[in-house]
C-alpha cells in the first residue's frame, strides 16, 4: 500500500515538475503547498493501527514524561480495555487519523454498561474516568509525535453525580484511632507509629511503605524532624513529623532488634530467619489501618488515604492556604488540591455570618 502511494507520488511529482518547466509563472508558495499536501497524504497512509502504538506510548511515558513503572502498568491495563473494545467492534485496524468523536462516544457507552466480573456491577464513574484518562494520554502522545489523530480535548470525562465530598476524620475520631493500638508489644508500637506518621505527614500509603529506617535520625532530644520523600512522578518534597509521631517512632525503633532497611516491617513467625526483606506492603498497611478503624469503632471505613485527607483538612481548618497544602501533599496541580474546598467553603460561610449578618441594620 505504502509503495503504491510512493509510486503515485513520484508520478505526480514528475508531472508537476513538467508543469514548472513549461509554466515559468508558477509561484514558490504553490510548490510548497503541493509538496505539503502529498507529504500529509503519505503520512496518514503510513500510520499503524492504534493498537500497535502501545509500546511506543509506554516508551514515551517513561523517557519523556518520567512516569513510574506502576503508572505505566496502569496505563497498559486501561488501554487494553480500549483495544479490546476496538476488536469487539471490528475496528482493530483503525488508525489514529481515522478515530472520530463517535468512536469515543461508543467506547464511553461500552464502559458505562460494562459489568465488572468481580463485583458483578457496572463500573463506577471514577473507574470509567481512569480508562478515559488513559485514552486521552494516548491522544496526547499522538500530538507530541505529530501523528494525525483526534484532539485529546474530545475525550470528555464521565460526570459523577454521587457525593463528591472527601472522607475525613474529626479530631475526636482521630484521637480514638491513634490511641487504639496497645503499645505494650513491638507490633502495637509499629502500628501506632504507622497511624501517627500517616496523619502527621500526609504521606501516601506507597510513600510510607517505601520509607527506610536510615531516613529517620531520631534521638532522645529530637523535637523536630523533616525528611525528603519521592512521590508521584518522581517529585521530591519535604514532609514533617509532629512531636507525637517522633516519640512513637523513637519507641518503635528502639524496640527493633533486626537489621532490615525498611522502616515498617512484618513480625511474622520465622521472618527473622529469612534473608528476604520484611518490608510491609501497601496492602498490609491498608489492612492494619482497617483493623484499628474497627477497634476504634469509627462510623466510617477509613483508609490510609482518609488520614491523608484528614491531615489536609486539619491544616486548612487552622488557616493554612490551599497553595501551602498543595506543597505539603505534593500535588503537581492546584486543581487536585481543590477537592478540599469543603473546608474553605465552610470557613467563608462562617466569616460571612460573623461579619455580614452580625450588624444591627
Amino acid at each position: 500500500m505504502v509503495c503504491t502511494i510512493i509510486n503515485f507520488f513520484n508520478v505526480l511529482l514528475f508531472d508537476y515538475y513538467s508543469i514548472i518547466y513549461f509554466n515559468k509563472n508558477i509561484s514558490f508558495c504553490q510548490i510548497k503547498i503541493f509538496l505539503l499536501f502529498f507529504v500529509i497524504i503519505l503520512g496518514m497512509n503510513s500510520q499503524k493501527a492504534i493498537i500497535q502504538y502501545l509500546i511506543d506510548f509506554l516508551d514515551y511515558s517513561e523517557v519523556e514524561k518520567g512516569l513510574s513503572s506502576k503508572t505505566q502498568e496502569n496505563y497498559t491495563r486501561f488501554l487494553r480495555k480500549f483495544f479490546l473494545w476496538l476488536k469487539e467492534a471490528k475496528l482493530e485496524a483503525l488508525k489514529p487519523s481515522e478515530l472520530t468523536p463517535d468512536h469515543v462516544w461508543q467506547y464511553k457507552v461500552y464502559l458505562s454498561r460494562h459489568i465488572d466480573p468481580r463485583t458483578r456491577r457496572t463500573l463506577k464513574k471514577t473507574t470509567q474516568n481512569y480508562y478515559l484518562i488513559a485514552l486521552r494520554s494516548l491522544l496526547e502522545f499522538f500530538v507530541e509525535k505529530d501523528i494525525s489523530s483526534l484532539p485529546p480535548s474530545k475525550v470528555k470525562l464521565a460526570k459523577d453525580r454521587a457525593d463528591k465530598e472527601i472522607k475525613f476524620l474529626t479530631l475526636e475520631q482521630l484521637k480514638r484511632l491513634l490511641e487504639s493500638p496497645t503499645t505494650g508489644t513491638i507490633i502495637g508500637l509499629r502500628d501506632r507509629a504507622i497511624l501517627e506518621t500517616l496523619f502527621s505527614t500526609g504521606l501516601r500509603v506507597a510513600e510510607l511503605a517505601a520509607l527506610n529506617r536510615d531516613q529517620l535520625r531520631i534521638k532522645d532530644e529530637t523535637k523536630d524532624l523533616e525528611i525528603a520523600v519521592i512521590g508521584k512522578g518522581s517529585k521530591i518534597r519535604t514532609v514533617y513529623f509532629s512531636s507525637r509521631a517522633i516519640k512513637t517512632l523513637g519507641a518503635y525503633l528502639k524496640g527493633r532488634k533486626d537489621m532490615d532497611d525498611a522502616l515498617f516491617i512484618n513480625f511474622k513467625r520465622g521472618a527473622a530467619a529469612s534473608d528476604a526483606s520484611r518490608r510491609l506492603t501497601v496492602k498490609s498497611i491498608e489492612d492494619i489501618v482497617k483493623k484499628y478503624v474497627i477497634i476504634a469503632g469509627l462510623p466510617v471505613m477509613a483508609t490510609p488515604h482518609t488520614l491523608r485527607h484528614s491531615f489536609a483538612t486539619d491544616l486548612l481548618n487552622n488557616g493554612v492556604d490551599l497553595r501551602t497544602v498543595q506543597e505539603f501533599l505534593g500535588h503537581s496541580n492546584i486543581a487536585t488540591t481543590q477537592i478540599y474546598t469543603h473546608v474553605t467553603n465552610k470557613q467563608l460561610r462562617d466569616i460571612h455570618r460573623k461579619v455580614h449578618e452580625g450588624r444591627n441594620l
